[in-house]
């Protein structure tokens, strides 16, 4: 696929994200004014297209239809496009691109991408909170026998050790690395940074993973506005430029049709049809900074095999060379990731490009800054691992 117009993320905002004493709707409005207030030249009245990621707000708030809602609960007359994306974990994403392949069609000019979770309903809620989570699953038949993330991502971690023998210690520097760049992150869920011992003697969940190898249950909203190429540079002179986007699934949704327990080949195959359209031939030499599904900590230790940034069965010697930190190859997960910043599951997509966005800004902490960074890229995985979602970004327009 080329794209017909070149299409620029603007800025944007986003809430605190955590336990929050807030409704749906009222992440939906923080979200939606901190985006506004982020970008001055741009009010509701500019919106042409509302693309709106949010999970299970049928479940967690009793409410469907969102899209419209939103509009409303900000002021919005969508003229042109509005929709509601839903795909688990890559929810926001899947907003994120939509409203670009609009864009660059040319049905749109200007379009607003809102993601929004509410998760925490009140500890006595807890068993529902869970039970919700194994519908990203095939519930049938994976949910009714256990399948939740923990144990779910623990296979995964075995079986990545016992085949290429990744340590419990590699996991740790993983978590410890996200959660202490989260404690640089002003709206991160977790803002202590921790040592790796710290990861390794916290309560064990579902072995080999602990506590804090986990992302948080989170409620928060984050959103991004995005921009044709001409109406851009109105607007702003530094912004992230979508240029390649890819996806794939090759297993359905149930756990027996995985491909693989120690590694997802449906991640290589999106970020290769993501580098592709982008012109990248060396993602590691190439690529600045990746905002990747660190939903538990084997995650990103995969993620960083398949996308290409070392060979399979490296990753775990990847990240204890400290080639993922903010001084090292490639910064990896600089907000603090999943695991720092929380999981609230449609707007993490969202909040990945806006910290790309920021970085090649220069509007994050100083001590969280990149140097210089002119490309990104951001990769959700959602579901049962089985659908995987990865977009590139670049400072400055192909």
């Amino acid at each position: 696929m080329t794209a017909t117009r070149n299409v620029a993320i603007v800025g944007g905002g986003q809430t605190n994200w955590g336990e929050r004493d807030a409704t749906w709707k009222d992440l939906a409005q923080e979200g939606g004014k901190a985006t506004f207030d982020a970008v001055p030249a741009i009010g509701p009245e500019n919106v042409e297209g509302l693309f709106v990621g949010a999970v299970q707000p049928e479940r967690f708030a009793n409410q469907t239809h969102v899209a419209p809602l939103v509009a409303e609960l900000l002021g919005i007359e969508v003229t042109e496009m509005t929709a509601r994306t839903e795909l688990a974990c890559a929810s926001g994403q899947a907003a994120l691109r939509y409203a670009w392949l609009a864009i660059a069609a040319g049905q749109l000019d200007t379009a607003l991408v809102l993601g929004v979770e509410k998760m925490n309903l009140g500890r006595e809620y807890m068993p529902e909170m869970q039970s919700s989570m194994s519908n990203v699953l095939d519930r049938e038949f994976d949910g009714v026998n256990g399948l939740a993330a923990p144990p779910f991502f623990a296979w995964y971690a075995q079986r990545h050790m016992h085949e290429h023998g990744t340590t419990r210690e590699q996991l740790s520097l993983v978590a410890a690395k996200n959660k202490s760049n989260a404690a640089k992150t002003d709206f991160a869920q977790f803002r202590s940074a921790i040592e790796p011992d710290e990861v390794t003697e916290s309560p064990e969940i579902a072995p080999p993973l602990h506590l804090y190898d986990c992302s948080g249950i989170t409620d928060g909203a984050s959103g991004v506005i995005l921009m044709s190429e001409e109406k851009a540079r109105e607007v702003t002179d530094t912004a992230a430029w979508i240029t390649g986007s890819g996806q794939s699934s090759m297993a359905g949704n149930s756990i027996n049709n995985l491909p693989s327990f120690s590694g997802w080949p449906q991640a290589r195959k999106a970020s290769q049809n993501a580098y592709e359209q982008a012109g990248i031939e060396d993602p590691l030499g190439e690529i600045d900074i990746a905002e990747i599904h660190d939903c538990f900590s084997i995650s990103e230790v995969i993620e960083y095999e398949e996308l290409g940034f070392c060979e399979r069965g490296e990753g775990g010697q990847f990240i204890e060379d400290g080639r993922s930190r903010l001084d090292g190859d490639i910064a990896v997960n600089p907000r603090g990731g999943l695991l720092g910043c929380g999981h609230p599951l449609g707007a993490t997509g969202v909040s990945q490009a806006l910290e790309v966005t920021q970085q090649f800004k220069g509007e994050v902490s100083r001590n969280r800054q990149v140097d210089d960074p002119t490309t990104g890229l951001i990769h959700n995985l959602s579901g049962s691992g089985s659908v995987h979602s990865v977009m590139t970004l670049a400072r400055d327009p192909q």
